[in-house]
């Protein structure tokens, strides 16, 4: 039986009231990032990235100097850190942050909840990186029944993904933890201690904690890769304000230009670009993620301009299908005449406009 692609999305439940969390500097408020509007200074660009594997780009691209490089003089880069997907849209929101990369379901609820007009997707940065780890006892859906999966958070890109999957193997769950299958929402970190002692039998989860996971004597049952055509779903997009769009056209462009330059070097040059993103995590978390960990996680990453539209509107049908989400028209999300003037400039393919 022919699977369909997993469909990834949430409901705006998860995007909840959460505060901004940064672990680089504290967001300013207002509209600083408009100095140079008026002639007077440079335009600030407050830029937001996650400090792991699967925000590669953005990692590289602020420690290799790539995007202050093609940003210019003229505008002055504040990167700032997040850990949540709904802080860094809470940060877009308030008028914190210009531009983030993010993934799928914060995209959508961002966009749904002001109506189509507060975020447009200008590039992509990723794809893959996530998959079901089990316990080594357990070797297909069937034996899921009456254990317990974790995921990151309820309504969230793999809690969708999961539960789709399960739907498929004729397996029920529901969002309280009942059915079939239990689903144990809870932090990434936390998911490694609950595996190794017990309390949970599998996980659905994004790189490197799948790469954690096996290494703690899991297997993977599943690799997402292998539920989407061309194994290609987006995992990593860039996302900038409309409002910094429509007033700084010429900084967004730069900006894309930065992320291709930076997915060039990130493809190119992996031993240097591990390194960098080892040592930038160090510098933001006080701790350097393990680079045989970063090596290991890798090859399931694809670093792809192209932020697949596709997957993610299948992604939004999916989490309608489980009951996670309404319907959210997407039209106007995507906005990728900056990304093909990009591509063009850098004589790479272009993407297709959804």
């Amino acid at each position: 039986m022919r699977r369909h692609p997993l469909r990834r999305l949430v409901t705006l439940a998860t995007l909840a009231a959460l505060g901004v969390t940064t672990l680089g500097t504290t967001a300013a408020c207002g509209d600083d990032s408009e100095g140079a509007e008026g002639g007077s200074g440079p335009v600030t660009l407050r830029l937001g990235y996650f400090p792991n594997i699967t925000h590669a780009p953005a990692v590289v691209g602020v420690e290799k100097g790539i995007f202050a490089e093609k940003l210019g003089a003229d505008v002055k880069l504040e990167p700032k850190t997040f850990n949540a997907g709904p802080a860094a849209i809470e940060a877009v929101f308030s008028g914190a942050l210009d531009a983030t990369y993010i993934g799928p379901n914060p995209t959508v609820n961002a966009f749904s909840k002001s109506k189509g007009e507060a975020v447009r997707v200008v590039s992509g940065a990723a794809s893959g990186g996530v998959a079901l780890v089990v316990k080594p006892g357990i070797t297909g859906p069937q034996d899921l029944k009456g254990k317990k999966v974790a995921t990151p958070q309820l309504g969230n890109t793999q809690d969708v993904a999961v539960r789709y999957w399960l739907k498929q193997q004729g397996l029920t769950t529901t969002k309280e933890g009942g059915g079939d299958v239990k689903i144990v929402p809870q932090e990434n970190a936390q998911t490694v201690e609950t595996f190794n002692s017990g309390a949970i039998d599998a996980a659905w989860v994004p790189e490197p904690f799948v790469s954690r996971l096996v290494n703690a004597g899991g297997k993977v049952l599943v690799d997402e890769r292998d539920l989407w055509p061309d194994k290609k779903f987006v995992i990593t997009n860039l996302l900038v304000s409309t409002k910094f769009l429509k007033a700084h056209p010429d900084v967004v462009q730069k900006l894309v230009d930065g992320q291709v330059a930076a997915n060039e070097f990130v493809n190119t040059k992996p031993d240097e670009a591990q390194q960098a993103i080892s040592d930038a995590i160090g510098k933001i978390t006080g701790k350097p993620l393990d680079l045989k960990l970063i090596k290991q996680a890798w090859p399931t990453l694809e670093f792809t301009n192209d932020p697949i539209p596709t997957s993610l509107k299948a992604g939004l049908d999916h989490a309608v299908e489980v009951k996670l989400t309404e319907p959210v028209d997407l039209k106007g999300l995507y906005d990728l005449t900056y990304l093909n003037k990009a591509l063009k400039a850098a004589g790479k393919p272009e993407v297709t406009q959804p």
